[in-house]
């Protein structure tokens, strides 16, 4: 079956910065995004529950690690989004006691059978971190019907024009190959391959340096993001 590329609305090329009141509508939006992918589908349980289980895990985050930031935007139409953490972010490195409260939330997403799994692929990610202060892109997202059709190279260049205002390295784990040509187009490339276990799916992990002068051709798309 052919994928069809819808062309972006208007709204779709402003980009703001997301409030309190956008959490549940970017829960929504990564669940949809992320349900189908590798290390997801990996990692979470199967059953009825498993979507709400998904939108309560991305609501967790945004709420208690990248919103209360400021470095989470969206689309005028709410049909993209990305979380970022920022280097000067006191919970870039989460704390015993931060894990011990997303336990729940955890135990919800893989079920008793899968928390290994969840233990394994949460260590792997923190040694494979580097120790660089850098912008750190939790997640970023497209909703499935406009996937293809440019709207997650606009966001990514949008959101890393501040990152290279800030003269700071980015840093991801792609948990989807297809995606690594997006990357790569940013300027980010693969540092290593993550894997938690031998029956898990690879992470990769990418890296983008610290521009030392900000480029001009990204000025402009810096003032169409609203504050």
């Amino acid at each position: 079956m052919n994928a069809v590329t819808l062309p972006l609305p208007d709204q779709a090329h402003t980009v703001r910065r997301a409030t309190p009141d956008d959490m549940p509508r970017l829960a929504r939006l990564f669940a949809a995004v992320f349900a189908s992918d590798p290390v997801f589908s990996w990692l979470t349980r199967a059953g009825l529950s498993r979507h709400a289980a998904l939108e309560r895990f991305f609501l967790r985050i945004l709420k208690s690690r990248t919103l209360p930031h400021g470095e989470t935007w969206l689309t005028a139409n709410g049909l993209a989004a990305a979380a970022w953490v920022p280097p000067y972010s006191p919970l870039s490195s989460p704390s015993l006691l931060d894990d011990l409260r997303m336990l729940p939330t955890i135990l919800r997403l893989t079920g008793l059978a899968r928390l290994p799994r969840g233990a394994a692929m949460s260590a792997a990610m923190a040694t494979a971190h580097p120790d660089e202060p850098c912008f750190y892109l939790a997640f970023i997202g497209v909703a499935p019907r406009l996937q293809g059709a440019g709207l997650g190279s606009l966001l990514l260049n949008r959101t890393l024009a501040r990152v290279d205002a800030a003269r700071a390295g980015a840093y991801l784990e792609n948990s989807n190959p297809r995606n690594l040509k997006l990357y790569e187009r940013a300027g980010f490339s693969v540092t290593r391959e993550i894997v938690a276990r031998r029956d898990a799916p690879p992470l990769f992990a990418m890296w983008r340096p610290a521009k030392a002068r900000p480029d001009p051709r990204t000025r402009q798309g810096s003032r169409m993001m609203s504050q």
